[in-house]
């Protein structure tokens, strides 16, 4: 057998024969792996593995389903891995997935260790991994495989029912999935039909960039760090394909070395990437909403499972290292020309565009496509051209059961955790005047502009006009103190953005509390 070409030392105009040459499986591997695989499958669907450990019935597996990079069918040939998901009938909830997760898999060792069948066809090692989840890791060598195959099986609720829609799953599954309160990853595998086709159905081009990118990892990158806690493949597959959206508009037609030298740019700044699709699921729904929002304010790198909104993939991982060896590839013959030329990265923003929706009182509300990462002040100035002011533009937002916050002009949104579609306001103030926030007792807030040395009576008659609340029965605290109608803002340390309590007064309230 020839020794494998190093990808290091082959020219960037000859990335498509490589992959062709050296990571694309020949058919015959596929079908002798498969008929391997097939016999495995078969015995856990057959099989009735009796109720102990702890369990109080029987288990049958309702289905099995191929995940992974064998699955999506982005394998690499030296890889003799496959991954199974297999879901069970004695998992009727999350919570019961996790609660039964061992005993299962103590199960179904003890009985695929007792059955001959599984003997003869050749099983090997069977052992239980602590990984997220645990799962069941086994080795087969038939007469029919050339070198063993590892399997690896994790078992699963079936959340998604017997029927599998390539569209949004109802979001009950996900608001049950959120309120499972699960570790991160530990109920994906019941999403994995969902992860499987969002690579599956790629264009065969993709796949091939995808297979480059991976070979490139596992030579270069774990191949000389065994012992780091490196990121999973599944991060590496999510972020080339946000690359080839965003930089070629999923066109099927690209080059495969920009693709590649783009993934390798965008490995560099793993500290400002935050990826994630609502294909799967959107934030329609509140609760959604809330998780995916909390998950985007989160340290980055974000790169959200487009199947489960409670797992960044990339949380907790060396990105350091692969930084490292994405910057020393890039120095390497795969990235340049035959001129010697560096290749040409495609455009990728670190963050997807969002809309933000400005709102502003006595004005129609108006959007805006702006980047997380673009500075408000740059915002600031699509306003002004959009509507033309001459006093001061102060922009801020409020995340419900928050207070409301002032945005700096020399931040960006990424600097306040937002990175999907939010709605800030916008109030004007010509100077001496200040913004003050007053929260109201739901939890929302507004702003106001106001001059610091008026009267708090004169900021409970722009609410008065604002909201409708009648002064008299307004009563404001900042800082514990409840405020005086007839002293000044600047008497109780008011400053610019503080934020004041509204509350409505009691009937028979007095307006003046006694000294």
């Amino acid at each position: 057998m020839a020794l494998m070409q190093e990808l290091y030392s082959t020219p960037a105009s000859r990335l498509d024969s490589f992959v062709a040459q050296w990571l694309q499986p020949h058919r015959e591997w596929k079908k002798e792996v498969l008929d391997a695989v097939r016999n495995l499958e078969e015995f856990l669907r057959q099989e009735h593995f009796h109720g102990k450990h702890g369990l109080d019935q029987d288990v049958q597996v309702l289905k099995v389903i191929k995940v992974g990079s064998f699955g999506n069918g982005t394998i690499l040939r030296s890889i003799r891995e496959v991954e199974l998901v297999a879901f069970l009938s004695c998992f009727h909830s999350f919570q019961e997935a996790a609660k039964h997760h061992q005993q299962v898999l103590r199960l179904i060792r003890k009985t695929m260790w007792q059955s001959q069948d599984l003997l003869a066809l050749g099983l090997q090692d069977l052992r239980v991994e602590q990984r997220v989840p645990s799962a069941l890791v086994l080795t087969i060598q038939t007469r029919g495989t050339a070198e063993p195959i590892t399997v690896t099986i994790v078992p699963a609720y079936r959340a998604l029912g017997p029927s599998l829609p390539n569209s949004q799953p109802p979001p009950e599954i996900y608001v049950s999935l959120i309120k499972a309160c699960g570790g991160p990853g530990n109920f994906s595998p019941s999403f994995g039909e969902l992860q499987r086709n969002f690579v599956k159905h790629r264009p065969t081009k993709l796949k091939s960039l995808l297979r480059l990118v991976k070979h490139w990892y596992q030579q270069y990158v774990k191949a000389r760090s065994p012992r780091a806690n490196l990121p999973p493949l599944y991060a590496l597959e999510l972020l080339t394909i946000y690359a080839w959206e965003m930089g070629t508009e999923e066109d099927e037609n690209f080059m495969l070395d920009e693709g590649f030298t783009t993934v390798m740019d965008l490995l560099q700044e793993y500290k400002v990437i935050c990826i994630y699709w609502t294909k799967y699921y959107t934030l329609q729904n509140a609760i959604i909403e809330d998780c995916v929002r909390k998950q985007l304010k989160k340290e980055r790198p974000i790169i959200l499972d487009p199947a489960d909104p409670t797992h960044n993939v990339a949380e907790g991982y060396r990105w350091d290292i692969v930084a490292q060896r994405a910057c020393q590839c890039l120095k390497q013959d795969c990235c340049y020309d035959n001129r010697e030329n560096p290749i040409t990265s495609w455009n990728v923003k670190r963050a997807r565009d969002i809309h933000v929706t400005v709102e502003q009182r006595g004005y129609p509300d108006f959007n805006l496509m702006v980047n997380p990462y673009e500075p408000i002040r740059e915002i600031k100035e699509k306003i002004r051209r959009a509507r033309g002011y001459s006093g001061l533009r102060r922009l801020s937002f409020q995340v419900p059961g928050s207070d409301r916050q002032l945005l700096s002009s020399r931040c960006s949104l990424a600097k306040y955790g937002i990175f999907s579609h939010t709605h800030i306001y916008l109030l004007e103030t010509i100077p001496p005047e200040i913004q003050v926030f007053v929260k109201n007792p739901d939890g929302g807030s507004h702003a106001y502009a106001i001059d610091p040395n008026s009267f708090i009576l004169g900021l409970k008659q722009q609410i008065e006009d604002q909201q409708g609340l009648p002064k008299k029965q307004q009563q404001l605290e900042f800082q514990g103190q409840v405020l005086q109608d007839w002293l000044g803002l600047g008497s109780y340390g008011i400053q610019d953005s503080d934020t004041l309590i509204l509350s409505k007064k009691k009937e028979g309230e007095s307006l003046f509390p006694a000294s």
